[in-house]
C-alpha cells in the first residue's frame, strides 16, 4: 500500500475536497465559500426575482431563462431561479449553464445527485412545472388480485423486463407472535450486505439490492410491531427473510396498505438517497486531527455497508442540511488495537479528518455523545465481484484515501489466502527522522512497487486520495499499461 501524495497537493491547512465522476472544481472568488452562500440565503434578499410569488413555470417560460443573469433550472419537476448561486457553484459557471432553461435533472443525478439541494437552492424557488404530476400506483386492488406480492407483468417497466435480472417478489407469513417477510430475489449472490430494513413507526421498508437495480417493499403495517427484528439469508436460493416480533399476539388479516414506489424495481441510478437518524457513541483521537467516530443504527434498522461503498454523512449547520460522503471503516481501528466490543451490524466506525477552516467537519467534531448524525443508505459500484481469481491486489491511498482500503484489505487477507502482504509508506514532507521513502507519485515511484507475478496475472488496483492524487494515479497506471478494467478509483 502506498501513502504518496501528489505534488499538486492543496497546502497542508487547506481543505481537500472529493470531485465526484472526475468533476473539477474552480476556484471560488472571495466571499463565495459555502458559508457565504448559506448567509445569503438568510439575509433576506429576493433571490427569485418574484418577490416571494411562486408561480407555475410551462416549458416554454423555462426556455426563455437561459443567460448567466437570467437563468432557470427544473430539478425533479420544481424550478430554480440560480443566477444568484452562480459565484458560488463549486464546479463552476459553466457547469450550471450546461441545463440552463431546462430539465437539469439528469445532469444533476450523474454529477452530484448527493447533494440536499432543496436545503440549498429553497430561497431561488421559482415554483413548479406546469405539469401534472405523476400519479404514484395505487397497489391496494392489485394487491387483492396478485398472490404473494408479485408484480403482474404489465407493471415490469420494459427496460427491466428485457434486460434486468429477473423479477423479484414477496409473500409474508405469521405465527402468534411473529410475522415473516419473505423476498425472492431469484439471485444466488444475495448476502446481508444486500438488504437494508428501516421500520419507523408504522412504515416498514426493505430496500434489496439486486445487480443495478433496487427492489423496494414499502408498507404501512396494519399492526404494531417491537423495535427489533431478525434478517437472515439463504444464499443458495436468493432467499430473504425479515422476522418482525408483534406487540399483541393477535391474527393479522393483512400485511398493510402500500407507500410510495411499494414492490417496484427501480434503477439505482434512479432512486433518492434514504437516511436514518443514527446516534453518536464514541469519538477516539487518532492523531491529533483526526478522529474514530462510532455512530449506533437505530434499533429498528439493518443496514451493512458493502466492501468498496460509502454513504452519506448530514448534519443542519445554520440552517441548512449539509452533506458529506464518508467510507466506514472496521471497528477494530480502535485505540490500541483491541477487538471491538461491539457488534458490526449495530455500529458504523468512521475515520475522519478535521478540517478547522472547513465548514461540515468541524461541526461534527463538536457533536457531543448521545447526538445524532443522519446516515445514507450505502452508494457506489465497487463490486465484491473483482476478486474472483484475484492474483496480484495493490492498494494505492493518499490521507484519508486509507478509509476504503481498510474492508478490502481485510477481506483480501482473509478470503484470498495466495496473496502476499507488502506495505509501503513514502512521504512527501518527512520529518528528519524519517528513514523511509520519500517523494510524490511517480512513474519510477509506481514502477518499483507494482509488479504483477506474472505477465498475464489478474490484478486488480485500487487508488484512493485527494482528487489530483486520484487523476493522476491513475493515468500513470495507465501508461504503465493496467487497463481500465484492472483500475478502480474511488471518487467518494
Amino acid at each position: 500500500m502506498l501513502n504518496v501524495p501528489s505534488q499538486s497537493f492543496p497546502a497542508p491547512r487547506s481543505q481537500q475536497r472529493v470531485a465526484f465522476g472526475g468533476r473539477s472544481k474552480v476556484p471560488l472568488k472571495q466571499g463565495r465559500s459555502l458559508m457565504d452562500w448559506i448567509r445569503l440565503t438568510k439575509s433576506g434578499k429576493d433571490l427569485t426575482g418574484l418577490k416571494g410569488r411562486l408561480i407555475e413555470v410551462t416549458e416554454e417560460e423555462l426556455k426563455k431563462h437561459n443567460k448567466k443573469d437570467d437563468c432557470w433550472i427544473c430539478i425533479r419537476g420544481f424550478v430554480y431561479n440560480v443566477s444568484p448561486y452562480m459565484e458560488y457553484h463549486p464546479g463552476g459557471e459553466d457547469e450550471l449553464m450546461r441545463a440552463a432553461g431546462s430539465d437539469g435533472t439528469e445532469l444533476f443525478d450523474q454529477v452530484h445527485r448527493w447533494v440536499n439541494y432543496e436545503s440549498m437552492l429553497k430561497e431561488c424557488l421559482v415554483g413548479r412545472m406546469a405539469i401534472k404530476p405523476a400519479v404514484l400506483k395505487d397497489y391496494r386492488e392489485e394487491e387483492k388480485k396478485v398472490l404473494n406480492g408479485m408484480l403482474p407483468k404489465s407493471q415490469v417497466p420494459d427496460t427491466l423486463a428485457k434486460e434486468g435480472p429477473s423479477y423479484p417478489s414477496y409473500d409474508w407469513f405469521q405465527t402468534n407472535s411473529l410475522v415473516t417477510i419473505a423476498i425472492y430475489t431469484k439471485q444466488k449472490d444475495i448476502n446481508l450486505d444486500s438488504i437494508i430494513v428501516d421500520h419507523q413507526d408504522d412504515s416498514f421498508r426493505a430496500e434489496t439490492i439486486i445487480k443495478d437495480c433496487l427492489y423496494l417493499i414499502h408498507i404501512g403495517l396494519s399492526h404494531e410491531v417491537q423495535e427489533d427484528f431478525s434478517v437472515r439469508v439463504v444464499e443458495s436460493v436468493g432467499k430473504i427473510e425479515i422476522v418482525l416480533k408483534k406487540k399483541e399476539n393477535t391474527s393479522w388479516d393483512f400485511l398493510g396498505h402500500p407507500l410510495e414506489n411499494h414492490n417496484s424495481l427501480i434503477p439505482r441510478k434512479d432512486t433518492g438517497l434514504y437516511y436514518r437518524k443514527c446516534q453518536l457513541i464514541s469519538k477516539e483521537n487518532v492523531t491529533h486531527d483526526t478522529r474514530l467516530f462510532c455512530l449506533m443504527l437505530p434499533p429498528s434498522t439493518h443496514l451493512q455497508v458493502p466492501i468498496g461503498q460509502h454513504v452519506y454523512l448530514k448534519l443542519p449547520i445554520t440552517g441548512t442540511e449539509i452533506v458529506k460522503p464518508y467510507t466506514p471503516v472496521s471497528g477494530s481501528l480502535l485505540s490500541e488495537f483491541k477487538e471491538p466490543v461491539l457488534p458490526n451490524n449495530k455500529y458504523i466506525y468512521f475515520l475522519i479528518k478535521i478540517y478547522h477552516t472547513g465548514l461540515f467537519t468541524p461541526e461534527l467534531d463538536r457533536l457531543q455523545i448521545g447526538d445524532f448524525v443522519s446516515v445514507s443508505s450505502p452508494e457506489g459500484n465497487f463490486k465484491i465481484s473483482k476478486f474472483q481469481e484475484l492474483e496480484d491486489l495493490f492498494l494505492l491511498a493518499a490521507g484519508t484515501g486509507f478509509t476504503p482500503m481498510v474492508k478490502i484489505l481485510n477481506y483480501a487477507l482473509t478470503d484470498i489466502p495466495s496473496l502476499r502482504l507488502d506495505v509501503e509508506f513514502v512521504l512527501s514532507a518527512p520529518i528528519s527522522e524519517w528513514n523511509g521513502k520519500q517523494g510524490h507519485i511517480s512513474p519510477a515511484l509506481l514502477s518499483e512497487f507494482l509488479k504483477r507475478n506474472l505477465d498475464k496475472s489478474k490484478v486488480l488496483v485500487c487508488i484512493c486520495g485527494p482528487v489530483p492524487f486520484t487523476e493522476q494515479g491513475v493515468r500513470l497506471l495507465q501508461d504503465l499499461n493496467f487497463s481500465k478494467n484492472e483500475i478502480h478509483s474511488f471518487t467518494a
